[in-house]
C-alpha cells in the first residue's frame, strides 16, 4: 500500500514519524508488508521558502495514493496577505471530495477527566463532521466569499443533496458498525433547523436516508442544545452528525472533555481516497522541545489502517489497528502513558517508545478475547 505522507509544520513532523513508527510494527506484528511512502512537501514553512503551500505536483500525488496522513499544517507567524491560514489541506478535502469527518471522542482510564461525574469515564463517541460544505464551503481557501470589501462580508453556507445523502448513509452505516461491537449505536442528528432553511434541508435529507436503516436509533439536537449536552450528559451519546462548522467547534469541545487535542484523532473520508490526521494544531511553541503528545496521530494512523482495511480488502490491516487501540488502552490503564499534555512526566518519544513495546508485547486479538 502506498501512504502519501505530507510531515507539515510544527510538532506536525514528530508526531507524524511518530504515527508511522508505531504503525510500522502494529504491520510486523500482524505479518503485514510495510508502506511505500510518498513524502509531499506542504504547510506554512514551505510556503515561507517558496510562495506555495504545497510542492507542484503535490495535490496529484496525494490523489495517487491509497490514503494520505498529514501530520500539522499552519504557523501562527506566517499568514496569507488577508491574514488567514496557509491551508492546502482545506484544497485536497475539497479536491478529493473527502465529505466525512471522523473525529473519535474517548475516555481513558488515568488520564484527566474534566467532568466530575463518574460517568465522564464511560465517554466513547464519535462526532461525524461534514468536510467539504457547510460554512467552510466559504474557507478562505477556495476563493468563494461572495461579498468582501471594507464594508461588507458574506460567506455561503453550502448543503447540497448529493454530499449531505452520501454523509447520512455514512453515519447510518458507522451507527450500525458501531451497534453490533455493542457500542449504543445511536445516532443522533445535530442542526439548526429551527432557523436555518439550509438546516431544515440537512435535517430532511436525514429523515429521508434514516427510512433504509430501521435497526438504528436517532435522535436530534439543536446545536447549541448539543454544546451543552457534551457537558451535562456526553456519555448518552454515541454517534453525532452535523454540518462542517458546527462539527469544527464541538469536536474541540469534546476533546477536551477527555484530556485535549493531543488525543484528537481524526480521518477525512470520500469516495475514492482518505486524509487521516491528528486534529491538532502544528504547537511551534513546543517544535523541537520533545513535548508533544502524538497519541492523536497514533490514534489516527489506527483509524487509518481500518479504512485502508476495507478499502484494500485486507482484515489484517484491521488486526493491526485493534494492536494500537489495544495498546493504548492498555498502557492508560496501567498508567503507562502520562504525557507532559496532562502534566505528565512523557514527550513525544517516551510515549511513542511506550506504544512500540506494548504492541511487541501484546497478544493476537484472539487471544486477548479468550483469555
Amino acid at each position: 500500500m502506498k501512504i502519501a505522507l505530507i510531515k507539515g509544520d510544527g510538532i506536525g513532523v514528530d508526531v507524524a514519524e511518530a504515527a508511522m513508527a508505531v504503525m510500522e510494527v502494529a504491520l510486523r506484528k500482524t505479518g503485514q508488508a510495510l508502506p511505500a511512502y510518498d513524502e509531499i512537501l506542504a504547510g506554512a514553512g514551505y510556503f515561507r521558502e517558496t510562495g506555495t503551500d504545497i510542492e507542484p505536483d503535490g495535490e496529484v500525488r496525494a490523489g495517487e495514493a491509497d490514503a494520505m496522513f498529514l501530520g500539522a499544517i499552519g504557523m501562527p507567524s506566517i499568514r496569507h496577505a488577508d491574514g488567514t491560514e496557509i491551508s492546502p489541506h482545506l484544497r485536497l478535502r475539497d479536491r478529493f471530495e473527502l465529505f466525512a469527518g471522523v473525529r473519535p471522542v474517548k475516555a481513558y482510564p488515568n488520564a484527566p477527566q474534566r467532568l466530575a461525574d463518574p460517568r465522564a469515564a464511560g465517554i466513547d463517541l464519535i462526532i461525524l463532521r461534514e468536510s467539504t460544505e457547510g460554512l467552510f464551503y466559504s474557507a478562505a481557501a477556495h476563493k468563494r466569499t461572495l461579498v468582501a470589501n471594507n464594508d461588507e462580508v458574506q460567506d455561503v453556507l453550502r448543503v447540497t443533496r448529493k454530499t449531505t445523502t452520501k454523509l447520512h448513509h455514512f453515519a447510518f452505516n458507522l451507527a450500525r458498525k458501531r451497534r453490533a461491537k455493542g457500542k449504543n449505536g445511536t445516532l443522533t442528528c445535530v442542526d439548526k433547523a429551527n432557523v436555518f432553511t439550509s438546516l431544515a434541508f440537512f435535517r430532511q435529507i436525514f429523515n429521508e436516508v434514516k427510512e433504509n436503516y430501521p435497526d438504528v436509533p436517532v435522535g436530534y439536537n439543536y446545536v447549541d442544545a448539543q454544546a451543552l449536552d457534551l457537558v451535562r450528559k456526553p456519555w448518552e451519546f454515541d454517534v453525532l452528525v452535523m454540518e462542517n462548522m458546527f462539527g469544527d467547534i464541538l469536536s474541540d469541545l469534546a476533546g477536551g472533555l477527555v484530556g485535549g487535542m493531543g488525543m484528537a484523532a481524526c480521518g477525512e473520508i470520500g469516495d475514492t481516497t482518505g486524509l487521516f490526521q491528528p486534529a491538532h494544531g502544528s504547537a511551534p511553541d513546543i517544535m523541537g522541545q520533545d513535548k508533544a503528545n502524538p497519541l492523536a496521530a497514533i490514534l489516527s494512523a489506527a483509524l487509518m489502517l481500518d479504512y485502508l482495511a476495507e478499502k484494500l480488502g485486507n482484515s489484517h490491516l484491521a488486526d493491526a489497528a485493534d494492536l494500537i487501540n489495544s495498546s493504548v488502552d492498555e498502557a492508560f490503564e496501567q498508567n503507562a502513558l502520562r504525557p507532559m499534555e496532562f502534566g505528565g512526566d512523557m514527550g513525544t518519544k517516551a510515549v511513542t517508545n511506550q506504544l512500540l513495546t506494548g504492541i511487541a508485547e501484546l497478544a493476537p486479538a484472539k487471544d486477548r478475547v479468550s483469555a
